[in-house]
C-alpha cells in the first residue's frame, strides 16, 4: 500500500441517499483486489482520523467508492467537487479472491445497505465458471443499489422495493424454491445481519466469508483499535484492518 494525493473525477448520486465518488489513481487501479479498502483523509485538518471505504469498482485508472451521509466525515466528503483532491492510503486488507476454490459452484453474495460496496468489483473478477446470486437488503429502497451486480434479489424492511422482510427471510424463501448445490456465502453489511446469515450458513453446513465493518483509524494495524475476538485459537484477537477485513465467520465472534 501507499499514500497518495488523488484527484476527484466525479461525485454523483446513485439513489437519493447513496453517492458514488470516482477518482483517478494509476497505482491503486493496478494493484487493488476485490474486497480491499482504502483509508481516506476526508479533510485537510478535520476530521482528524481517516475513514475506510470498500473499493466499489475499478475501471481503467479510475477507482470508485460509494457511501451515504451518516456522520461528519461522510458529510465533508459529500461536499467535494470534481477537481478536488483527496489524501488516500491503500489498498488495505485482504481480498475475497483468497477464498475462492473448487469446492463450490455457486457464490451467494449478501449485501446489507451500503455493505454492497465490495461486490460489484468482486463480481467483475469472479471466475466465469461459477454462478453468482446477489441478495440485497435495506430498510427502504433508497438504500439499495444494484449497479455492477448479477442475478439480484432485493428485500426491504418496509416493502418499498422487492420482497418485504429481512434479507435472511428472502434467502430462505429463495433457497426453498431453488435447490442450490455446492454454495458459499460472501457477506458484507451490518454486524447483526452478517451474524444471522452466518448462523444460517452454519445451519445448512456451508462456509461463509464476511468483510467486517468497524472503526479503523489507521488502516495498517498501528492503532490497535479494530480488534475482533477469534474463536478456537490460542490467539484471542485479530486486527480487522491488517488480518482482515475478510474472515470466515465461524472463526470470529460477530
Amino acid at each position: 500500500m501507499k499514500q497518495e494525493i488523488v484527484q476527484i473525477l466525479s461525485l454523483e448520486y446513485l439513489t437519493n441517499e447513496i453517492l458514488e465518488l470516482t477518482f483517478i489513481s494509476d497505482y491503486l487501479s493496478s494493484v487493488a483486489k476485490p474486497g480491499q479498502f482504502i483509508n481516506i483523509l476526508v479533510g485537510e485538518s478535520f476530521p482528524l482520523l481517516r475513514r475506510p471505504f470498500s473499493i466499489f469498482n475499478v475501471d481503467g485508472n479510475k477507482i470508485s467508492i460509494v457511501f451515504n451521509v451518516i456522520g461528519t466525515g461522510t458529510k465533508v466528503l459529500a461536499h467535494k467537487r470534481k477537481g478536488d483532491t483527496l489524501d488516500v492510503l491503500g489498498p488495505c486488507g485482504n481480498s475475497f479472491l483468497s477464498f475462492i476454490d473448487d469446492s463450490f459452484d455457486t457464490a451467494i453474495f449478501v449485501g446489507g445497505g451500503i455493505g454492497v460496496a465490495p461486490f460489484p468489483f468482486l463480481t467483475k473478477h469472479f471466475p466465469s465458471n461459477k454462478k453468482i446470486i446477489s441478495f440485497l437488503g435495506g430498510r427502504y429502497k433508497e438504500l439499495i443499489i444494484t449497479k455492477g451486480l448479477k442475478n439480484v434479489r432485493i428485500s426491504t424492511d418496509d416493502g418499498s422495493e422487492g420482497f418485504k422482510g429481512t434479507v435472511l427471510d428472502l434467502i430462505k424463501k429463495d433457497f426453498h424454491e431453488n435447490k442450490y448445490q455446492k454454495i458459499r456465502f460472501f457477506v458484507c453489511g451490518p454486524t447483526r445481519m452478517m451474524k444471522v446469515v452466518s448462523d444460517f450458513a452454519i445451519e445448512i453446513g456451508v462456509e461463509c466469508y464476511a468483510s467486517l465493518e468497524c472503526d479503523m483509524a489507521c488502516g495498517i494495524g498501528l492503532c490497535q483499535g479494530c480488534n475482533i475476538e477469534v474463536m478456537g485459537s490460542e490467539k484471542k484477537y485479530k486486527l480487522v484492518c491488517k488480518e482482515g477485513t475478510i474472515f470466515e465467520t465461524k472463526t470470529v465472534r460477530l
